[in-house]
């Protein structure tokens, strides 16, 4: 049984749902938020295929969970023990729905921000409590990736880390701790990285889209999933790291720009799957095949990672 049982996730988009249902599956009781209820419709539908994935995965149910869907800030808030905030990545914005939610809670209530990569300490800048603010970062998507970013700002106490990190090992998920805060944390910083260089190598001509992806999904990816950085690097030799990263590392990307084939893609108007075109061309079936695969495949990795 968890030690907070009443939590308010504010703003449904991509990652509410996936976050309810882990939630709700771990003996919590759920306030799903949105403005409208066209977005809490959908936030309905994308609980339950959450719900469903967690099924498939196994996770254990704890008596008691349940969730409520809410258009009224107060009615959703009200009785939190933990407020999630999950708007969109935009400073002005999330300073300003954190100013109301704390209108609306007691002084012990955690308010935590699913935000990639915007600081704490800029959030939390002009609240009356700042201390009980914390970046609870989730990885997309949230019902099928046990790793969360725990990221205090400047002020936020040692109750707000420890109650977070409590909810957090609650629902059976890893809590990884940022010992500073830096843009885009951890997680986002390491991948794009990655993203930087896959991208410089399809610019300047090196490699095709779909070789790329194979190259570094059975390259890299397959191995860095059983065997992590830190600890490939003490497998591979850290001699031989440090040769071949003295050549190497300064023929890396290290441009500050956006790829120029994500730039003319975006002017085009190709966002992705969003626009059933991006770097690849999509149709309705075969989106719902690939979230339907995607979301099988995830399940698998996670059973054999243990």
């Amino acid at each position: 049984m968890s030690t907070y049982k009443r939590v308010a996730i504010m703003g449904t988009g991509t990652m509410g749902p996936g976050m309810g249902a882990v939630l709700a599956r771990a003996g919590m009781e759920v306030a799903l938020y949105d403005v409208s209820a066209e977005a809490l419709d959908r936030a309905k539908t994308g609980y339950d295929l959450a719900s469903g994935v967690l099924d498939r995965l196994g996770t254990k149910t704890i008596d008691g969970g349940s969730v409520r869907y809410a258009s009224d800030v107060a009615a959703a808030l009200g009785g939190a023990e933990l407020v999630l905030e999950a708007v969109p990545e935009k400073l002005d914005l999330k300073k300003q729905v954190f100013a109301e939610y704390e209108r609306h809670v007691g002084p012990s209530v955690i308010l935590a921000s699913n935000t990639s990569g915007i600081p704490v300490t800029k959030i939390a800048a002009d609240l009356e409590r700042p201390d009980r603010v914390i970046g609870m970062h989730w990885s997309n998507p949230p019902h099928l990736i046990p790793m969360i970013e725990i990221i205090p700002g400047q002020k936020t106490s040692e109750a707000a880390k420890a109650g977070t990190a409590s909810i957090v090992e609650d629902v059976g998920y890893y809590p990884c701790f940022l010992k500073k805060e830096v843009p885009g944390f951890v997680e986002n910083r390491v991948l794009y990285a990655i993203m930087r260089e896959c991208l410089a190598l399809i610019d300047e001509g090196v490699i095709g889209r779909e070789e790329l992806d194979l190259n570094v999904k059975w390259g890299i990816g397959y191995k860095l999933s059983v065997i992590p950085p830190m600890q490939l690097l003490d497998m591979a030799g850290l001699d031989i790291y440090s040769s071949v990263a003295s050549y190497l590392n300064p023929d890396l990307s290290n441009s500050a720009e956006v790829s120029s084939t994500i730039r003319d893609l975006t002017s085009q108007g190709r966002l992705g799957i969003k626009t059933k075109g991006g770097i690849f061309d999509y149709t309705d079936e075969q989106i719902g095949q690939l979230r339907a695969e995607r979301a099988m495949k995830l399940v698998a990795v996670r059973k054999a990672l243990g």
